[in-house]
Protein backbone atom coordinates (compact mmCIF):
# COMPACT_ATOMS: atom_id res chain seq x y z
CA UNK A 1 0.00 0.00 0.00
CA UNK A 2 3.03 2.00 0.89
CA UNK A 3 4.40 1.59 -2.64
CA UNK A 4 1.47 2.11 -4.52
CA UNK A 5 1.80 5.71 -3.34
CA UNK A 6 4.96 7.06 -2.73
CA UNK A 7 6.90 4.69 -5.18
CA UNK A 8 9.05 2.83 -1.87
CA UNK A 9 8.09 0.12 0.04
CA UNK A 10 8.46 0.25 3.84
CA UNK A 11 9.42 -2.58 6.26
CA UNK A 12 9.97 -3.39 9.93
CA UNK A 13 13.44 -4.42 11.00
CA UNK A 14 14.83 -4.63 14.06
CA UNK A 15 18.19 -3.44 15.20
CA UNK A 16 20.89 -6.24 15.25
CA UNK A 17 19.26 -8.43 12.42
CA UNK A 18 20.87 -8.54 8.92
CA UNK A 19 17.91 -7.18 7.63
CA UNK A 20 18.16 -4.04 10.14
CA UNK A 21 22.04 -3.72 9.45
CA UNK A 22 21.30 -3.38 5.75
CA UNK A 23 18.62 -0.61 6.36
CA UNK A 24 21.35 1.23 8.42
CA UNK A 25 24.13 0.37 5.66
CA UNK A 26 21.62 1.79 2.96
CA UNK A 27 20.11 4.98 5.19
CA UNK A 28 24.38 5.84 6.00
CA UNK A 29 24.58 5.50 2.37
CA UNK A 30 22.15 7.64 1.19
CA UNK A 31 23.23 10.20 3.73
CA UNK A 32 26.57 10.44 2.75
CA UNK A 33 25.68 12.39 -1.28
CA UNK A 34 24.00 15.34 -1.12
CA UNK A 35 20.36 14.76 -0.15
CA UNK A 36 17.40 14.88 -2.88
CA UNK A 37 13.83 15.08 -1.77
CA UNK A 38 13.47 11.00 -2.38
CA UNK A 39 16.80 10.13 -0.60
CA UNK A 40 15.12 11.76 2.72
CA UNK A 41 12.10 9.65 2.27
CA UNK A 42 13.98 6.67 1.81
CA UNK A 43 16.12 7.48 4.95
CA UNK A 44 12.88 8.27 6.90
CA UNK A 45 11.59 4.67 6.46
CA UNK A 46 14.44 3.11 6.95
CA UNK A 47 15.09 5.18 9.94
CA UNK A 48 12.07 7.04 11.80
CA UNK A 49 11.87 5.22 15.36
CA UNK A 50 8.21 6.27 15.41
CA UNK A 51 7.19 4.84 12.03
CA UNK A 52 8.94 1.24 13.80
CA UNK A 53 6.74 1.86 16.71
CA UNK A 54 3.45 1.59 14.48
CA UNK A 55 4.66 -0.97 12.26
CA UNK A 56 5.47 -2.73 15.59
CA UNK A 57 1.92 -2.41 16.83
CA UNK A 58 0.74 -4.56 13.99
CA UNK A 59 2.24 -7.42 15.83
CA UNK A 60 -0.41 -6.19 18.75
CA UNK A 61 -3.28 -6.56 16.28
CA UNK A 62 -2.17 -9.67 14.81
CA UNK A 63 -1.84 -11.25 18.28
CA UNK A 64 -5.59 -10.36 18.55
CA UNK A 65 -6.43 -12.27 15.82
CA UNK A 66 -4.86 -15.41 16.77
CA UNK A 67 -6.88 -15.38 20.19
CA UNK A 68 -9.74 -14.54 18.31
CA UNK A 69 -9.75 -17.90 16.61
CA UNK A 70 -8.90 -19.76 20.19
CA UNK A 71 -11.50 -20.91 23.19
CA UNK A 72 -11.16 -20.00 26.36
CA UNK A 73 -9.83 -22.14 28.31
CA UNK A 74 -12.17 -24.79 30.07
CA UNK A 75 -12.65 -24.66 33.97
CA UNK A 76 -12.05 -27.26 36.46
CA UNK A 77 -14.00 -28.13 39.32
CA UNK A 78 -13.28 -29.93 42.13
CA UNK A 79 -14.84 -30.49 45.83
CA UNK A 80 -14.74 -32.56 48.85
CA UNK A 81 -17.24 -33.16 51.62
CA UNK A 82 -16.69 -35.47 54.06
CA UNK A 83 -18.70 -36.44 57.45
CA UNK A 84 -20.69 -39.01 59.28
CA UNK A 85 -18.23 -41.44 58.14
CA UNK A 86 -18.48 -40.45 54.64
CA UNK A 87 -16.89 -38.77 51.90
CA UNK A 88 -18.58 -37.06 48.80
CA UNK A 89 -15.99 -35.47 46.02
CA UNK A 90 -17.22 -34.12 42.62
CA UNK A 91 -14.88 -33.45 39.87
CA UNK A 92 -15.96 -31.18 36.34
CA UNK A 93 -14.86 -29.63 33.56
CA UNK A 94 -16.77 -26.94 31.95
CA UNK A 95 -16.38 -25.38 28.29
CA UNK A 96 -17.44 -21.88 27.32
CA UNK A 97 -20.02 -23.03 24.38
CA UNK A 98 -20.93 -19.51 23.28
CA UNK A 99 -17.72 -18.59 22.79
CA UNK A 100 -17.11 -21.48 20.53
CA UNK A 101 -20.65 -20.51 18.85
CA UNK A 102 -19.38 -16.99 18.51
CA UNK A 103 -16.01 -17.80 17.75
CA UNK A 104 -16.02 -16.93 13.52
CA UNK A 105 -18.11 -13.85 13.96
CA UNK A 106 -14.91 -13.12 16.75
CA UNK A 107 -12.15 -13.95 14.25
CA UNK A 108 -13.90 -12.14 11.56
CA UNK A 109 -13.86 -8.83 13.62
CA UNK A 110 -10.79 -9.14 14.71
CA UNK A 111 -9.65 -10.11 11.07
CA UNK A 112 -10.78 -6.64 10.23
CA UNK A 113 -9.31 -4.88 13.18
CA UNK A 114 -5.83 -6.47 11.61
CA UNK A 115 -6.74 -4.91 8.56
CA UNK A 116 -7.54 -1.58 10.07
CA UNK A 117 -4.43 -1.67 11.37
CA UNK A 118 -1.73 -2.32 8.84
CA UNK A 119 -4.19 0.41 6.96
CA UNK A 120 -2.94 2.84 9.84
CA UNK A 121 0.64 1.56 9.53
CA UNK A 122 0.62 2.37 5.86
CA UNK A 123 -0.86 5.94 6.73
CA UNK A 124 1.66 6.60 8.90
CA UNK A 125 4.31 6.00 6.18
CA UNK A 126 2.84 7.75 3.57
CA UNK A 127 2.44 10.68 5.54
CA UNK A 128 5.95 10.58 7.10
CA UNK A 129 6.77 10.02 3.44
CA UNK A 130 4.98 14.07 2.79
CA UNK A 131 6.29 15.40 5.70
CA UNK A 132 9.60 14.50 5.19
CA UNK A 133 9.69 15.84 1.31
CA UNK A 134 8.01 19.28 3.45
CA UNK A 135 11.19 19.30 5.84
CA UNK A 136 13.70 18.94 3.16
CA UNK A 137 12.05 21.69 0.95
CA UNK A 138 11.95 23.90 4.21
CA UNK A 139 15.75 22.60 4.67
CA UNK A 140 17.04 23.86 1.22
CA UNK A 141 14.85 27.04 1.15
CA UNK A 142 16.34 28.55 4.80
CA UNK A 143 19.58 27.27 3.83
CA UNK A 144 19.40 29.08 0.32
CA UNK A 145 17.57 32.64 2.03
CA UNK A 146 20.33 32.20 4.71
CA UNK A 147 23.19 32.57 1.98
CA UNK A 148 21.37 35.50 0.57
CA UNK A 149 21.17 37.25 3.44
CA UNK A 150 25.17 36.50 4.14
CA UNK A 151 25.50 38.20 0.76
CA UNK A 152 23.37 41.19 1.91
CA UNK A 153 25.36 41.46 4.64
CA UNK A 154 28.55 42.17 3.05
CA UNK A 155 26.98 44.48 0.76
CA UNK A 156 25.54 46.52 3.50
CA UNK A 157 28.68 46.54 5.04
CA UNK A 158 30.68 47.65 2.45
CA UNK A 159 28.23 50.52 1.87
CA UNK A 160 28.35 51.42 5.40
CA UNK A 161 32.35 51.68 5.71
CA UNK A 162 31.95 53.75 2.30
CA UNK A 163 29.47 56.06 3.79
CA UNK A 164 32.01 56.27 6.96
CA UNK A 165 34.71 57.19 4.92
CA UNK A 166 33.33 59.79 3.05
CA UNK A 167 31.24 61.59 5.75
CA UNK A 168 34.81 61.79 7.31
CA UNK A 169 36.21 63.85 4.15
CA UNK A 170 32.88 66.17 3.96
CA UNK A 171 31.47 64.40 0.93
CA UNK A 172 27.84 62.34 2.50
CA UNK A 173 25.60 63.98 5.69
CA UNK A 174 25.66 62.64 8.63
CA UNK A 175 21.66 61.93 7.81
CA UNK A 176 23.07 59.64 4.56
CA UNK A 177 25.52 57.66 6.80
CA UNK A 178 23.53 56.77 9.52
CA UNK A 179 20.85 55.48 6.44
CA UNK A 180 23.86 52.93 5.99
CA UNK A 181 24.48 52.23 9.26
CA UNK A 182 21.05 51.38 9.63
CA UNK A 183 20.79 49.57 6.88
CA UNK A 184 24.03 47.32 7.60
CA UNK A 185 22.79 46.67 11.37
CA UNK A 186 19.72 45.28 9.89
CA UNK A 187 20.99 43.53 7.35
CA UNK A 188 23.00 41.86 10.47
CA UNK A 189 20.37 41.14 12.31
CA UNK A 190 18.07 39.37 9.62
CA UNK A 191 21.13 37.25 8.43
CA UNK A 192 21.42 35.74 12.29
CA UNK A 193 17.77 35.22 11.39
CA UNK A 194 18.04 33.21 8.60
CA UNK A 195 20.93 31.42 10.21
CA UNK A 196 18.52 30.37 12.93
CA UNK A 197 15.73 29.15 10.60
CA UNK A 198 18.31 27.43 8.78
CA UNK A 199 19.39 25.58 11.68
CA UNK A 200 15.33 24.96 12.81
CA UNK A 201 14.50 23.73 9.20
CA UNK A 202 17.46 21.30 8.66
CA UNK A 203 16.96 20.19 12.11
CA UNK A 204 13.19 19.21 11.14
CA UNK A 205 14.16 17.28 8.57
CA UNK A 206 17.03 15.37 10.76
CA UNK A 207 14.13 14.31 13.34
CA UNK A 208 11.94 13.19 9.91
CA UNK A 209 14.42 11.20 9.09
CA UNK A 210 15.52 9.51 12.34
CA UNK A 211 18.99 11.16 12.31
CA UNK A 212 21.75 11.45 15.17
CA UNK A 213 24.66 11.26 16.08
CA UNK A 214 27.44 11.76 12.76
CA UNK A 215 23.80 11.03 10.82
CA UNK A 216 23.37 14.55 11.16
CA UNK A 217 26.30 15.65 9.00
CA UNK A 218 24.32 15.09 5.57
CA UNK A 219 24.53 17.73 2.75
CA UNK A 220 21.57 19.10 1.25
CA UNK A 221 22.03 20.73 -2.71
CA UNK A 222 22.04 24.59 -3.26
CA UNK A 223 19.54 25.66 -4.67
CA UNK A 224 15.70 24.33 -4.96
CA UNK A 225 14.77 22.44 -7.51
CA UNK A 226 13.35 24.54 -11.08
CA UNK A 227 9.84 24.03 -11.56
CA UNK A 228 8.16 21.81 -14.32
CA UNK A 229 8.09 23.04 -17.81
CA UNK A 230 4.23 22.83 -17.29
CA UNK A 231 1.54 22.62 -13.84
CA UNK A 232 -0.49 19.27 -13.71
CA UNK A 233 -3.59 19.41 -15.76
CA UNK A 234 -6.62 19.35 -13.70
CA UNK A 235 -8.27 15.85 -13.43
CA UNK A 236 -10.50 14.04 -11.49
CA UNK A 237 -8.41 14.30 -8.13
CA UNK A 238 -11.84 14.40 -5.82
CA UNK A 239 -13.03 10.79 -7.20
CA UNK A 240 -9.11 9.30 -7.50
CA UNK A 241 -9.31 10.56 -3.90
CA UNK A 242 -12.29 8.60 -2.68
CA UNK A 243 -10.79 5.40 -4.10
CA UNK A 244 -6.74 5.86 -3.14
CA UNK A 245 -7.33 7.85 0.19
CA UNK A 246 -5.78 5.20 3.04
CA UNK A 247 -7.64 7.18 6.28
CA UNK A 248 -10.79 6.97 3.98
CA UNK A 249 -10.49 2.96 3.52
CA UNK A 250 -9.32 3.11 7.13
CA UNK A 251 -12.82 4.60 8.25
CA UNK A 252 -14.84 2.44 5.55
CA UNK A 253 -13.16 -1.00 7.52
CA UNK A 254 -13.03 0.42 11.18
CA UNK A 255 -17.45 0.99 9.68
CA UNK A 256 -17.72 -2.46 8.87
CA UNK A 257 -16.18 -4.07 12.32
CA UNK A 258 -18.56 -1.79 14.12
CA UNK A 259 -21.19 -3.25 12.28
CA UNK A 260 -20.58 -6.65 12.45
CA UNK A 261 -19.42 -5.95 16.29
CA UNK A 262 -23.08 -4.54 16.13
CA UNK A 263 -24.91 -8.00 15.35
CA UNK A 264 -22.35 -10.00 18.23
CA UNK A 265 -22.84 -7.62 20.86
CA UNK A 266 -26.78 -8.20 20.12
CA UNK A 267 -26.28 -11.66 19.60
CA UNK A 268 -25.09 -11.87 22.96
CA UNK A 269 -26.83 -9.51 24.54
CA UNK A 270 -29.72 -11.66 26.41
CA UNK A 271 -27.21 -14.24 27.50
CA UNK A 272 -23.56 -13.96 27.45
CA UNK A 273 -22.51 -16.84 29.75
CA UNK A 274 -23.34 -20.49 28.66
CA UNK A 275 -20.86 -22.94 29.58
CA UNK A 276 -21.72 -26.58 29.66
CA UNK A 277 -19.31 -29.95 30.96
CA UNK A 278 -18.61 -33.28 31.84
CA UNK A 279 -19.30 -33.72 35.93
CA UNK A 280 -18.70 -36.84 38.30
CA UNK A 281 -19.32 -37.57 41.59
CA UNK A 282 -18.30 -40.30 43.97
CA UNK A 283 -19.24 -41.46 47.92
CA UNK A 284 -17.77 -43.63 49.92
CA UNK A 285 -19.18 -47.15 49.48
CA UNK A 286 -21.23 -46.26 46.44
CA UNK A 287 -20.08 -46.44 42.52
CA UNK A 288 -19.28 -43.10 40.93
CA UNK A 289 -22.21 -41.48 39.02
CA UNK A 290 -21.65 -39.43 35.95
CA UNK A 291 -23.20 -36.79 34.20
CA UNK A 292 -23.44 -32.89 32.62
CA UNK A 293 -23.97 -29.53 34.07
CA UNK A 294 -25.01 -26.29 32.52
CA UNK A 295 -24.38 -23.09 33.95
CA UNK A 296 -26.03 -20.44 32.25
CA UNK A 297 -26.20 -16.97 33.48
CA UNK A 298 -29.81 -15.63 34.46
CA UNK A 299 -31.12 -12.20 33.24
CA UNK A 300 -32.80 -11.06 36.31
CA UNK A 301 -30.89 -7.44 36.83
CA UNK A 302 -29.33 -6.91 33.45
CA UNK A 303 -30.87 -7.79 30.50
CA UNK A 304 -28.31 -6.39 27.80
CA UNK A 305 -30.36 -3.77 27.23
CA UNK A 306 -27.43 -1.00 28.27
CA UNK A 307 -24.81 -3.04 26.07
CA UNK A 308 -26.89 -2.71 22.35
CA UNK A 309 -27.54 0.21 22.99
CA UNK A 310 -24.09 1.09 23.59
CA UNK A 311 -22.87 -0.66 20.75
CA UNK A 312 -25.77 0.80 18.38
CA UNK A 313 -24.44 4.60 19.71
CA UNK A 314 -21.14 3.41 18.43
CA UNK A 315 -21.79 2.09 15.47
CA UNK A 316 -23.86 5.43 14.49
CA UNK A 317 -21.18 7.65 15.01
CA UNK A 318 -18.99 5.21 13.01
CA UNK A 319 -21.36 5.90 10.32
CA UNK A 320 -20.98 9.93 10.95
CA UNK A 321 -17.22 9.35 11.42
CA UNK A 322 -16.86 7.89 7.89
CA UNK A 323 -19.03 10.11 6.05
CA UNK A 324 -17.23 13.42 7.77
CA UNK A 325 -14.09 12.02 6.33
CA UNK A 326 -15.20 11.34 2.83
CA UNK A 327 -16.73 15.16 3.22
CA UNK A 328 -13.27 16.28 4.54
CA UNK A 329 -10.80 14.51 1.83
CA UNK A 330 -13.29 16.02 -0.74
CA UNK A 331 -12.54 19.27 0.36
CA UNK A 332 -8.80 19.14 1.12
CA UNK A 333 -8.46 17.85 -2.73
CA UNK A 334 -10.15 21.03 -3.62
CA UNK A 335 -7.99 23.23 -1.39
CA UNK A 336 -4.41 21.66 -2.65
CA UNK A 337 -5.51 21.66 -5.82
CA UNK A 338 -6.31 25.26 -5.41
CA UNK A 339 -2.97 25.90 -3.59
CA UNK A 340 -0.52 23.68 -6.56
CA UNK A 341 -2.05 25.77 -8.91
CA UNK A 342 -1.66 28.99 -7.36
CA UNK A 343 2.04 27.92 -5.69
CA UNK A 344 2.95 27.27 -9.45
CA UNK A 345 1.77 30.45 -11.27
CA UNK A 346 3.17 32.20 -8.48
CA UNK A 347 6.76 31.25 -8.42
CA UNK A 348 6.68 31.14 -12.97
CA UNK A 349 5.64 34.71 -12.37
CA UNK A 350 8.32 35.71 -9.85
CA UNK A 351 10.30 33.44 -12.61
CA UNK A 352 9.90 35.01 -15.42
CA UNK A 353 8.26 38.56 -14.51
CA UNK A 354 9.64 40.23 -11.30
CA UNK A 355 13.11 38.64 -11.38
CA UNK A 356 13.70 39.85 -15.07
CA UNK A 357 12.69 43.19 -14.37
CA UNK A 358 14.15 43.66 -11.07
CA UNK A 359 17.88 42.32 -13.21
CA UNK A 360 16.95 45.11 -15.60
CA UNK A 361 16.17 47.47 -13.36
CA UNK A 362 19.76 46.66 -11.84
CA UNK A 363 21.69 46.21 -14.95
CA UNK A 364 20.59 49.82 -15.96
CA UNK A 365 21.31 51.56 -12.82
CA UNK A 366 24.95 49.94 -12.81
CA UNK A 367 24.92 51.61 -16.50
CA UNK A 368 24.31 55.25 -15.39
CA UNK A 369 26.66 54.50 -12.16
CA UNK A 370 29.30 53.46 -14.67
CA UNK A 371 28.34 57.17 -16.72
CA UNK A 372 28.52 58.46 -13.68
CA UNK A 373 25.07 59.71 -13.78
CA UNK A 374 24.02 57.95 -10.14
CA UNK A 375 25.90 57.86 -7.23
CA UNK A 376 26.68 54.52 -5.65
CA UNK A 377 24.34 55.13 -2.48
CA UNK A 378 21.97 55.45 -5.60
CA UNK A 379 23.24 52.00 -6.50
CA UNK A 380 23.26 50.40 -3.60
CA UNK A 381 19.56 51.59 -3.00
CA UNK A 382 18.41 49.70 -5.96
CA UNK A 383 20.05 46.73 -4.59
CA UNK A 384 18.63 46.72 -1.45
CA UNK A 385 15.41 47.34 -3.11
CA UNK A 386 15.79 43.64 -4.77
CA UNK A 387 16.39 41.54 -1.54
CA UNK A 388 12.53 41.76 -0.88
CA UNK A 389 12.05 40.43 -4.38
CA UNK A 390 14.81 37.92 -4.19
CA UNK A 391 13.21 36.42 -1.04
CA UNK A 392 9.44 35.68 -2.17
CA UNK A 393 10.77 34.50 -5.35
CA UNK A 394 12.44 31.53 -3.10
CA UNK A 395 9.26 31.37 -0.86
CA UNK A 396 7.50 31.14 -4.28
CA UNK A 397 9.52 28.48 -5.37
CA UNK A 398 9.32 26.69 -1.83
CA UNK A 399 5.64 26.96 -1.30
CA UNK A 400 5.27 25.31 -5.14
CA UNK A 401 6.86 22.20 -4.25
CA UNK A 402 5.20 22.47 -0.71
CA UNK A 403 2.13 22.44 -2.35
CA UNK A 404 2.76 19.51 -4.98
CA UNK A 405 3.65 17.60 -2.18
CA UNK A 406 0.42 17.89 -0.37
CA UNK A 407 -1.65 17.48 -3.32
CA UNK A 408 -0.58 13.81 -3.53
CA UNK A 409 -0.77 13.38 0.34
CA UNK A 410 -4.38 14.54 0.16
CA UNK A 411 -5.07 11.83 -2.61
CA UNK A 412 -3.82 9.46 -1.72
CA UNK A 413 -3.97 9.83 2.37
CA UNK A 414 -2.70 12.26 3.91
CA UNK A 415 -6.02 13.12 5.69
CA UNK A 416 -6.73 13.79 9.57
CA UNK A 417 -6.62 10.26 11.10
CA UNK A 418 -9.64 8.97 11.95
CA UNK A 419 -10.36 7.30 15.73
CA UNK A 420 -10.44 4.12 16.47
CA UNK A 421 -13.65 2.38 16.88
CA UNK A 422 -14.44 0.91 20.73
CA UNK A 423 -12.49 -1.65 21.06
CA UNK A 424 -15.03 -3.51 23.75
CA UNK A 425 -18.00 -4.10 21.17
CA UNK A 426 -17.05 -7.93 21.30
CA UNK A 427 -15.77 -8.75 24.59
Amino acid sequence: MTSERIGQDVRLHETGDAAGDDAHAEAARLLAQPLTPDAAVRVALLNNRALRASLARLGVAEADLVQAGRMRNPGIGFSRMSGGGETDIERSVMVDLVGLLTMPMRRDIEARRFEGAKLAAALDAVRLAADTRKAWFNAVAAAQSARYAGQVREAAQAGAELAARMAQVGNLSALDQAREQAFSAEATAQLARARHNAVAAREHLARMMGAWGEQTAFGLPERLPDLPASPKAAGAFEAEAMQQRLDLRLARLELEATARALGLTKATGFINVLDAGYLNSSKTGSAREDGYAIELSLPLFDWGGARVAKAEAVYMASVHRAASAAVLARSQVREAWSAYRTGYDLARHYRDEIVPLQKKISDETLLRYNGMLVSVFELLADARSQIGGVNAAILAQRDFWIAETELQAAIHGGGAAVPNTEQGLSQ
